[in-house]
């Protein structure tokens, strides 16, 4: 994530790689306008499904479970 922060057409990309995938890395980078939990708030509440599983340092490792044939399950 860059200098246009959680942007409409980030959180499109957002969308397209959850379709083959359940967990993302995104990393956060210094030019953003967000720091890395906002950023991980934001991402997480404006994509559906998606949770904020771990953030480490400037990397937010979201969740979200594939709707046909889910791999990991959540407690």
């Amino acid at each position: 994530m860059g200098n246009d922060g959680v942007s409409d057409a980030f959180l499109e990309s957002l969308e397209e790689a959850f379709n083959t995938r359940e967990l993302l890395k995104v990393k956060v980078l210094e030019g953003a306008p967000e720091d890395t939990d906002e950023a991980a708030r934001t991402m997480a509440e404006r994509l559906d499904g998606v949770h904020v599983a771990q953030t480490i340092g400037r990397t937010v490792v979201l969740y979200r479970e594939h709707p046909d044939d889910p791999e990991i399950r959540l407690p």
